[in-house]
């Protein structure tokens, strides 16, 4: 699992999403997905720039904590679609 600390960092530096997005040049709507976890993905450009904006490293902004319930190797099954799905045991 990707954990997101850009709210942490926001409340260290006592800024707002608003400014953020205004600093950074990015969409509010997308600043307020990151913020909440309610991203599938985050652009590598949007990452470059909220990092330049609050002087932090990617490492400050993304955590890797590890899955309770493994989702590859041997519990992953590739349909002939490409969809994949959990294995049923």
């Amino acid at each position: 699992m990707i954990k997101i600390h850009l709210s942490a960092i926001l409340g260290k530096y006592r800024m707002t999403q608003a400014e953020l997005a205004r600093k950074s040049g990015i969409r509010p709507a997308t600043i307020c997905d990151i913020y909440n976890e309610m991203c599938d993905r985050i652009n590598l450009e949007h990452l470059d720039r909220i990092c330049e904006v609050l002087d932090c490293n990617i490492a400050d902004l993304l955590e890797y904590k590890p899955n309770k319930i493994k989702k590859t190797g041997k519990d992953l099954i590739v349909e002939a679609n490409g969809n994949r799905k959990m294995n049923k045991k």
